[in-house]
């Protein structure tokens, strides 16, 4: 597509290689590449050097670190009196121990296998419908599923990016805030930036109360951190009975516009959108004393909540309609669009959802370990690999030499949260199902009782004091079509 290549040219002049076009192995530019090129060598190429990435034999290898970091983490946990350093951090999370964490993923993971080796056989159908003689291979996984889109529910990526121009999105989630909770947005060109083309709002009260600031920093750049997060330069407090308003960012790496064309997103960058201004609301709306527990400062899989729960108005056909406009000619996105790209998010969510399992349980088996010893990383993601018979078409959504989110982030022992918060904002969310999209009742009971709370309290006590009850796990299987493993009798 040509903003994929205009995008890799800009790219290129920046690094001095003007006349040519540069992919490298931040995920906005990869997978874009994975999903369109025709040049299967270049495919596997670039997605060897990805899923290599700090496991090279060089003076950049992670191998011994990590092994390091978890035989340290060991040793502390029972330090403190606990057996392993899952044991230590679950404690203060809602799943409480591993065990429990370990039953959920498993509850879990033998429809969606299933599932995902399904898609397997529609992909090497397709090889064979075209005279390849090869069998799919993780490289492949990206472009054979971009042309099954199409073929199976007449929709793709370039069909819809024209709808999702950037600033439209952002007007998008924007609207869903005011809808929720009132909030409106006044973009303050005159207040300090640390980067030019980071936007800077003023977030109001529906009585034009100042409650804090937005920072949004939406395009890749050189030095930046790779991936998306929410983050805040002065959390919410308070002082001498006064509220220290916020300053909060929403921080992506989409890839940059060429020219005077505008940034259009895919639906899964869409969602990213929404995802990380759901944890900047989770800032802003944040009524709390400290610092400490303020805002996002909540156990690891009850801070997706927030987050996740956005995503959910993002392809309301309501919501959609507001934001999703042709940026040529302002045409709403057809109704016909929206019932097929839900269709085909779905369908897609099958490998999110299972590289996403693969790497949770990547995470808990390195910090269950029990014994302090030089691991043999390679070996022991094998060993994890294996256990679940995750089939060789994809790979966890990490491997450990790269695993950032749990080796240098915040997500030891808990990357297992996105899912289980996908329970919690999928039982949160039919809360607005059984009333209306918009209903003020159950928005003014989840921003009280969720996102002002911060860490104040116990996360299932703010969950019952909204919900009335625990979560129930229907509500993801039937929005994910999965089937839970049943108990033998």
């Amino acid at each position: 597509p040509k903003e994929i290549i205009d995008g890799a040219a800009q790219k290129a002049i920046e690094r001095g290689f003007a006349g040519k076009w540069v992919f490298t192995l931040e995920r906005p530019s990869i997978f874009p590449f994975l999903q369109y090129s025709k040049k299967r060598d270049l495919r596997e190429k670039i997605f060897n050097a990805y899923s290599k990435m700090g496991n090279n034999g060089n003076e950049l290898d992670n191998k011994a670190i990590i092994s390091k970091i978890v035989t340290l983490r060991l040793e502390k946990a029972k330090l403190l009196g606990y057996p392993t350093h899952a044991s230590y951090v679950l404690e203060e999370n809602m799943a409480q121990n591993s065990d429990r964490v370990y039953k959920f993923l498993y509850e879990l993971w033998p429809s969606l296998l299933e599932m995902a080796k399904s898609q397997v056989v529609d992909f090497q159908s397709i090889i064979k419908k075209e005279g390849g003689n090869f069998k799919l291979e993780p490289w492949d996984w990206w472009y054979y599923s971009e042309k099954l889109k199409k073929a199976r529910y007449a929709i793709s990526d370039e069909m819809i990016r024209p709808y999702f121009k950037l600033e439209n999105v952002r007007d998008g989630a924007f609207y869903v805030a005011n809808k929720l909770y009132g909030l409106k947005f006044i973009e303050r060109k005159d207040l300090p930036r640390y980067q030019p083309d980071v936007q800077v709002f003023e977030v109001h009260e529906a009585d034009d109360t100042p409650i804090g600031i937005l920072y949004i920093d939406y395009f890749m750049r050189s030095g930046k951190r790779s991936g998306a997060w929410c983050g805040a330069l002065l959390k919410e407090s308070k002082q001498d009975g006064k509220r220290i308003l916020p300053i909060v960012t929403n921080n992506h790496n989409l890839t940059r516009p060429a020219g005077n064309e505008p940034a259009l997103l895919n639906f899964t960058e869409v969602k990213t959108v929404f995802h990380e201004f759901g944890h900047g609301l989770h800032q802003l709306l944040s009524q709390c004393t400290y610092q400490t527990l303020s805002g996002t400062s909540v156990p690891r899989d009850f801070v997706e909540l927030p987050s996740q729960i956005m995503e959910n108005w993002a392809l309301e056909p309501e919501v959609l309609k507001v934001y999703a406009k042709n940026y040529k000619t302002g045409e709403v996105i057809p109704q016909s669009y929206i019932e097929k790209l839900e269709k085909s998010d779905l369908f897609e969510k099958v490998f999110e959802s299972t590289e996403t399992m693969a790497a949770a349980l990547l995470d808990m088996d390195w910090h269950t370990i029990n014994e302090s010893h030089d691991y043999d990383v390679e070996k022991f993601e094998a060993d994890s690999i294996a256990k679940i018979k995750l089939i060789h078409e994809i790979i966890p959504r990490y491997r450990s030499t790269y695993f950032s989110h749990i080796f240098s982030g915040g997500y030891s022992s808990g990357y297992y949260s996105y899912i289980w918060a996908e329970v919690l904002d999928a039982d949160a969310f039919r809360a607005f199902q059984e009333t209306s999209l918009f209903d003020q009742n159950v928005a003014k009971a989840f921003r009280t009782n969720i996102l002002e709370k911060g860490g104040s309290a116990e996360p299932m006590t703010l969950y019952k004091r909204f919900r009335g009850a625990e979560p129930k796990i229907d509500p993801l299987l039937e929005r994910n079509g999965f089937k839970p493993k049943k108990e033998k009798k």
